[in-house]
């Protein structure tokens, strides 16, 4: 029997920067919400004991600054994880992430490498407002050089790091907040997923879902709401750039139908990209229109009622892959 346990999806992240902490001397944390006490969300717990504040360095709000570092050092030979408190607060530091970071190793001529890992926490469901709630990930899946990695289970929030940690390009880590305290089972020991490489989550036969983040979990429970009247594929692509267009092709030769669901706004986002190369690549391979479903084209509410009508719940999942097949279930 395999020997497994029961841990939170913080605690995956953490152990995946302690292993890898462990593995090369190179490796440090900088950053938000970084402290001897593990910060407010407790990601870094344990971390200041054991390797000192020489490595995990707690920093000011100054994203701009504590970004530029980090690039400076993978530059120069280290391998930082840079912690934004909030993705939404990357926006201060843009300059760094998208015209240092993500460039350079194109403008040197491959001289240079950009070991570099952001982390940042996003979603809703916590009642931030719009500040604190954004999905910026089709704003990064847009920006050549950064790979964007968004983990939906605590086996891949543990996997999927540990490989950007040793990825040699800049990575774009995103953590959803919701799924934090989320429980699950995992091996014991070290494991790695590899990037660009998705998951099916459940077979199905009748149409493809496609979903990112924590929509992941939404479309597998309206997946198992219709269970019996239509069967439901849900892909989950762990990696959005690069992008395992192999496993959703062939998912969507076997179903016909394409939904893709995100939590951010619907309007030039990574639904629509996914789209898009399905028309492209696979368009013979369809046998209904293609439809998206995400956000409304609204910042975040900050009233609980509002939020939940603004982003797509399972039963909005549900409702839109009944109308898509012209069918409903039980």
């Amino acid at each position: 029997m395999e020997d497994k346990r029961t841990i939170w999806y913080k605690t995956a992240i953490n152990e995946a920067m302690r292993e890898e902490m462990e593995r090369d001397e190179r490796v440090f944390v900088i950053g938000e919400d970084v402290d001897i006490f593990g910060g407010v969300f407790k990601i870094t717990k344990g971390l200041v004991e054991k390797f000192g504040n020489r490595r995990v360095r707690g920093t000011p709000i100054s994203e701009s600054a504590f970004i530029g570092l980090a690039a400076g050092a993978a530059m120069a030979g280290l391998r930082p994880i840079v912690e934004i408190m909030y993705v939404d607060f990357a926006l201060v530091g843009m300059d760094q992430l998208v015209n240092q970071a993500a460039s350079s190793c194109y403008m040197s001529g491959g001289k240079v490498t950009l070991p570099l890992v952001f982390r940042g926490q996003y979603g809703v469901g916590t009642r931030e407002a719009a500040q604190h709630s954004r999905n910026f990930e089709s704003w990064f899946v847009n920006t050549p050089g950064i790979k964007v990695v968004m983990p939906s289970t605590a086996y891949d929030a543990k996997g999927l790091l540990k490989s950007a940690i040793r990825d040699d390009n800049p990575v774009l880590y995103l953590e959803n907040r919701v799924m934090y305290t989320r429980k699950e089972q995992v091996p014991r020991g070290e494991w790695l997923v590899p990037l660009g490489v998705a998951a099916v989550r459940r077979k199905g036969r009748d149409i493809t879902v496609v979903a990112t983040g924590f929509a992941v979990h939404k479309a597998l429970e309206a997946a198992e709401t219709l269970a019996g009247a239509i069967d439901v594929e849900v892909i989950d692509p762990r990696t959005l750039d690069p992008l395992d267009m192999d496993t959703i092709l062939e998912s969507v030769e076997k179903t016909g139908a394409l939904l893709v669901v995100q939590e951010g706004v619907v309007k030039s986002g990574f639904a629509a990209e996914v789209i898009r190369r399905v028309a492209e690549e696979g368009f013979d391979l369809l046998d209904h229109s293609p439809r998206t479903l995400g956000a409304w084209d609204v910042p975040v509410p900050f009233s609980p009622v509002l939020e939940d009508a603004a982003i797509p719940q399972s039963r909005d999942i549900r409702r839109r892959i009944e109308e898509m097949l012209g069918r409903k279930g039980d």
